[in-house]
């Protein structure tokens, strides 16, 4: 969330900013209850100050009226407890209404309330492929492969579930095993994560677990649910830890399932692997040093890029406008991946995503850091990248790879790793 002391001080762009990004928050209501806050703060330290002083002269005052002046500090004492009720109550609902709040955003972002404002602004090596024949989608190309079951997968678990076999297994692994080993040759720290994390861990994300709203799987009768993204489960391992400014930035390359409701997204150019319920995810996750954190958000976006580059997949990066931004993204890229076989013709489908949170999700999680030499402590900045997400990675390999009696060509960086240069 946003430091409340800068929403008050900077109340008119906080709005503007609201609005930019089409969010519902009550900024004035947050000043008001802010300067009732300070008033309640006002008058605890105030009656904490005036029992000091009675409790100082009890020892001093003749015996017969020390009774009176332990009881003055006592009603003193109660006026201070009621009073820091009061503080606690006020302090709770900024909280609230705080989480409704975005974080700033970057002043280059394009303006606009979809995603139809994003902007384009680079291109990947592989040009749109060309085909000399009408190319199949990865729905076709996975039937005829055998590679894809959603009908046994709706057996086990319903509509939005499903079962990968044979040569797309031996995807889904090359391509985790080529991107962690990629990662790991820059830095990043290779993290296997938990599948479940806490309620508060994901409030502190920015994901809402609970509610009609929900795009999150939660266990009942736990606070435990299914991890939407291992951004969760990597910016929750600091929780409420204070990191040494020496180890910044700390670089994370985390793998797990990934469950997602996927509530009201229906349509032919969501079909197939494009949203399911289900996926495994290979996520990049960042802590920093304030002024890090933009070049480390370009550096994430350039491994993105990096990775598709060697995937030989067509590719766009997308600046993304302020309506289509996450609450606790400051600047968002989208890497968008042409899929042959989406819509009629082909169409761009996301493929990855990487935003710089600065201290909005830190703040939240109570993640600092500490500068050798110096007093207190500061939040750090939180940035995240999918470096690939399986299920889309694959619908994009398949319909760009094919050939055409429908085999399917391995780029030469997965070929170490599956054993075999086609699928046919």
């Amino acid at each position: 969330m946003l430091d409340r002391k800068y929403v008050v001080e900077n109340a008119e762009a906080v709005k503007l900013n609201c609005l930019h990004r089409g969010a519902q928050a009550d900024v004035d209501r947050i000043i008001a209850l802010e300067m009732e806050r300070r008033a309640k703060m006002a008058e605890v330290e105030e009656w904490n100050r005036q029992a000091n002083e009675v409790s100082a002269q009890i020892g001093k005052v003749p015996a017969e009226q020390r009774e009176e002046y332990k009881e003055r500090g006592r009603g003193l004492r109660a006026s201070k407890e009621q009073s820091q009720k009061d503080h606690d109550a006020l302090d709770r609902q900024i909280d609230e209404l705080l989480a409704r709040v975005p974080n700033m955003t970057h002043p280059s972002a394009p303006i606009g309330n979809d995603d139809n404002a994003n902007l384009e602004i680079a291109r990947g090596s592989t040009p749109i492929t060309k085909f000399d024949f009408k190319p199949k989608d990865h729905l076709e190309l996975g039937q005829q492969h055998d590679m894809i079951d959603f009908e046994a997968g709706a057996r086990v678990a319903g509509a939005g579930f499903y079962f990968l076999k044979r040569d797309a297994v031996l995807l889904e692994l090359a391509l985790q095993q080529f991107v962690v080993s990629h990662l790991a040759k820059k830095g990043f720290i290779p993290v296997s994560t938990p599948d479940v994390a806490n309620t508060d861990i994901l409030h502190g994300i920015g994901f809402i677990p609970r509610g009609p709203e929900t795009q999150i799987y939660s266990i009942e009768n736990t606070e435990l649910n299914l991890v939407a993204t291992a951004e969760i489960t990597l910016g929750g391992m600091y929780h409420n830890q204070v990191l040494d400014a020496e180890q910044l930035p700390l670089k994370l390359v985390g793998i797990s399932h990934c469950f997602r409701t996927e509530a009201g997204a229906a349509g032919r150019a969501s079909r197939g692997l494009y949203r399911v319920h289900q996926f495994t995810k290979v996520e990049m996750f960042a802590f920093t040093l304030p002024d890090q954190s933009g070049a480390v958000h370009e550096e994430l976006r350039g491994i993105e890029c990096e990775i598709f580059d060697a995937l030989e997949i067509p590719f766009r990066v997308v600046d993304t406008a302020t309506g289509d931004l996450g609450g606790p993204a400051y600047r968002k890229y989208d890497l968008e991946a042409w899929m042959p076989g989406r819509g009629d013709g082909g169409q761009w489908g996301e493929v990855t995503s990487t935003s710089n949170c600065t201290d909005y999700q830190a703040r939240r999680l109570n993640i600092r850091y500490r500068t050798k030499g110096e007093k207190g402590t500061h939040f750090a900045h939180t940035l995240n990248g999918t470096a690939v997400a399986i299920s889309r990675a694959l619908i994009a390999l398949m319909e760009n790879h094919q050939l055409s009696d429908g085999s399917i060509k391995i780029p030469k960086a997965l070929v170490p790793w599956v054993g075999k240069e086609r699928i046919q």
